[in-house]
């Protein structure tokens, strides 16, 4: 059975549904190795120093934006400040035609189904209503530290 990316609740009103989400589309991508010829030994990239040469450890490393003739420094903490952070719920802003929504704009898919079979019920009248209204219901959610705009219906 497929696992969940992420599970919450589906809101919209007053009303609130447990959800788990799921990805619709798998990668079948292949992934190579770098590898010496003949000697099938593994290649690793190092981080190294440009000016001394030196392999510099991950703990030293931080992040820096040029600003010409310097370097703005950025530590890991100031931007885990100011991510965003992970959605619990998500909060349906409105209803658009599904018509409106065009699928080209969609960078993945994924779909919800009820976190229980207790919600079962619930989650296919939702369902059933954006199924015979021909609606997408619109939202924002925050996965993996980035926000998405997503929409959501019977297509």
């Amino acid at each position: 059975m497929a696992r969940p990316v992420w599970s919450g609740s589906l809101a919209f009103g007053l009303v609130s549904l447990p959800v788990q989400m799921y990805s619709a589309t798998e990668s079948h991508t292949v992934h190579f190795h770098q590898i010496e010829r003949g000697t099938s030994g593994r290649i690793r990239n190092k981080r190294v120093n440009e000016r001394t040469g030196e392999e510099v450890p991950a703990e030293d490393i931080v992040k820096g934006l040029d600003v010409g003739d310097a370097y703005v420094v950025v530590d890991p903490e100031e931007l885990d400040d100011i991510a965003p952070g992970r959605s619990k719920a998500l909060e349906i802003s409105g209803f658009v035609d599904l018509d409106e929504v065009a699928p080209i704009f969609f960078g993945k898919t994924y779909y919800l189904g009820p976190r229980g079979k207790e919600y079962a019920k619930v989650y296919r009248l939702l369902h059933k209503a954006l199924s015979r209204s021909h609606k997408a219901g619109i939202a924002t959610l925050v996965l993996r530290n980035r926000e998405y705009l997503v929409a959501g219906g019977e297509g």
